[in-house]
């Protein structure tokens, strides 16, 4: 590809976003858009609609950039909560690490590659290949090798460091919001499952005897689980939601092994009452790890079943190739114009369009595994959505070819490096190219909402039905969006040293999206749970990974290139960049995983200081209510009643949902 190739690549996704913007600028301002552009809003407090005809509302402008431009994160972290703030550190660092990233690498990589080869006679640089400003294009032995060392150690040692803060800040939120938030149920409670089945007793009887017996002074209650049976009968599933006196005693009891059958009474925290996803309730607790299994399996297979798209997206951007598979298409290919659309930016829209399918794919995956919680569903999906993208992505567009050339470049782990080195230079523009279509013009989609717009447009004007909040608020898609970041992360990495130009390109995409997702959580997207920053972690491995996968394939290139010295500096780089990541991880992990025993004991002398103690203990009795089944209210149902009686657990009179009574 060339400059020409690449511009033209970029003034169409420029004039897109131009389009979209300047539309959504227009559509933002019209009443009977309220429930597609500021959900948030309407869901939280009424919103005036009937406002007179104004010419001003047909022009557009750009006051939302500045609106969110402006934004706090004590704004954001108000209405997304923390899930929402990490997220945007996700962009704010991506943005603070490839600023300085594209100081040094085009200001010193760049002419050291446009310069590689001294007997060289430059052209016009529009009429050039690409390829003159990668690392190709400098000759073996050169000295100036000692450039693209000294930057890769500037950017891994930038990351590294903003990297530590980062997760620094992030788990002093976190602990934050463990500490300062309103007393919430889902800290006094704990969610068992795999209850033994007995013939003599229901499973509700069970769960008392157990817990009555094991944990007599800090249990309080239980409320079970329930599955619809037949019209009128509700059955009791082997899962039960266990309330104690502490948040420690039930930090305890999720932590410790019940029973010496792993299978039999497992426990865990509960999610929040909004997080619990109910109908993998019911999924007996034997299949869950089969589920799993089954479900990988399958993601595994989809990666691959993928490649055969993405081949095919790979074989457009070969010219040659194409010509020779469809003869019928030489002259078209031969108007300069259509080549370069057909090359340059029409792969990169057709491999987007195939990752549409890919999170609905995986989300589905994710709920079939068994998550009981809603936010513990969408990370899982994230992350078989971002394995899913740095495979099939990064790695099989570099190692581009056949399917088999595809899996036999690893059959050697020698191998790995040179062949990543030899390729990842050459698909530089196509990655640029990737960058314009994927960033540029999905972040102007993201922002205009066009399936929210279309449904909103259907539903008040043919079916005439007037806005429910209940309906349109949606949640922030963390599955999609961060698996996309760090994408870009990957390929930024990657490319910095190999070939800089890039940088620009994902620069402006980073600021695009700094703006367009804060507008997004401020106006648009419903915090109906939190995970508490549980995304970091990924975050910081999956930037680790990147770290390292670009130092090794810079070794690979300055082994390539002939320059021992460069490749002896990169060696100690990488394994200080493996052990900054275990000092990481054995410094902050632990506070994602379990919530300290003392921050959670401070916070139980506090309520009864404080008096709260009844209050809380008076949240059990309706905190998890389940979804009515056949209008059957459960939270109220026989709550004061022991279980002493041995009816048959498919007797719905001999429901209750919570199963002792709570004498507080």
């Amino acid at each position: 590809m060339d400059v020409v190739a690449l511009l033209t690549s970029a003034g169409i996704n420029i004039a897109i976003c131009v389009v979209l913007l300047s539309l959504y600028s227009i559509l933002r301002k019209q009443p009977s858009n309220v429930s597609v552009y500021f959900t948030r809003r309407l869901v939280s407090e009424p919103v005036k609609r009937n406002e007179p005809f104004c010419f001003e509302r047909f022009v557009p402008s750009a006051s939302w950039v500045m609106r969110a431009w402006l934004a706090t994160d004590e704004e954001i972290l108000a209405v997304g909560g923390v899930d929402a703030v990490v997220f945007m550190r996700i962009v704010v660092f991506s943005i603070r690490v490839f600023i300085i990233a594209a100081m040094i690498c085009i200001f010193l990589v760049l002419p050291v590659n446009y310069y590689g080869q001294e007997e060289m006679l430059h052209k016009q640089i529009h009429a050039e290949s690409l390829e003159v400003f990668t690392i190709g294009n400098v000759k073996e032995g050169s000295k100036w090798l000692w450039a693209h060392c000294l930057a890769l150690y500037v950017i891994s040692c930038s990351a590294c460091v903003l990297l530590y803060f980062e997760y620094k800040s992030i788990t002093k939120m976190r602990l934050a919001h463990i500490t300062g938030s309103p007393p919430n149920p889902s800290h006094f409670t704990v969610l068992v499952r795999g209850i033994p089945w007995s013939p003599d007793h229901s499973y509700s009887d069970s769960v008392e005897k157990f817990f009555s017996t094991y944990y007599p002074a800090s249990y309080v209650s239980h409320q079970m689980v329930y599955q619809a049976g037949t019209v009128d009968k509700l059955m009791e599933c082997p899962a039960a939601f266990v309330f104690f006196r502490t948040r420690y005693a039930a930090v305890v009891a999720a932590q410790v092994l019940q029973s010496s059958n792993p299978m039999l009474w497992v426990t865990q925290l509960a999610p929040e009452p909004d997080d619990v996803y109910w109908s993998n309730l019911s999924i007996p607790y034997k299949q869950v790890w089969l589920r799993k299994l089954a479900t990988r399996l399958g993601a595994i297979a989809f990666m691959f079943v993928f490649l055969v798209p993405v081949t095919f997206v790979q074989g457009l951007t070969q010219l040659d190739q194409l010509s020779h598979a469809f003869p019928f298409l030489k002259g078209i290919l031969k108007q300069k114009f259509m080549n370069r659309l057909v090359t340059g930016y029409l792969p990169s829209v057709i491999l987007i369009l195939f990752l549409y399918t890919v999170p609905p794919t995986m989300m589905l995956f994710s709920t079939m595994e068994g998550n009981v919680s809603r936010s513990e569903r969408k990370r899982s999906a994230c992350i078989k959505v971002l394995y899913f993208t740095i495979w099939n992505v990064f790695f099989v567009n570099v190692l581009s070819g056949s399917v088999i050339r595809q899996l036999s470049v690893f059959s050697s782990v020698r191998d790995i490096p040179i062949q990543l080195a030899k390729a990842v230079p050459t698909q530089a523009t196509f990655f640029t190219t990737y960058v314009l279509s994927s960033g540029w013009a999905s972040l102007s989609c993201e922002v205009i909402q066009l399936f929210a717009l279309l449904c909103n447009v259907f539903r008040k004007f043919i079916l005439r039905i007037e806005d429910d909040p209940s309906n349109c608020a949606l949640t922030f898609p963390h599955h999609t969006e961060i698996p996309r970041l760090l994408l870009f992360g990957l390929i930024g990495f990657t490319c910095s040293v190999m070939a800089p130009l890039i940088l620009p390109f994902l620069l402006v995409y980073f600021f695009l999206a700094f703006l367009v997702y804060r507008n997004q959580i401020l106006h648009v997207y419903v915090s109906k749970y939190e995970s508490g920053g549980k995304f970091w972690p990924i975050v910081h491995n999956t930037t680790i990974f990147s770290l390292v996968l670009t130092q090794i394939i810079a070794l690979g290139v300055f082994g390539i290139k002939r320059s021992p010295v460069a490749s002896g500096f990169t060696i100690p780089l990488i394994l200080f960049t493996l052990l900054f990541n275990e000092y990481c991880r054995q410094r902050f992990s632990p506070v994602f995983k379990r919530s300290p025993a003392q921050v959670l004991i401070e916070m139980d002398r506090q309520d009864e200081q404080w008096g709260r103690v009844d209050e809380i203990y008076n949240q059990f009795r309706s905190a998890y209510c389940q979804a009515p089944l056949f209008s059957l209210d459960l939270s109220t149902a026989g709550s004061t009643g022991h279980h002493k009686d041995k009816k048959s657990s498919q007797d719905p009179e001999s429901l209750n949902p919570v199963g002792r009574s709570s004498h507080f």
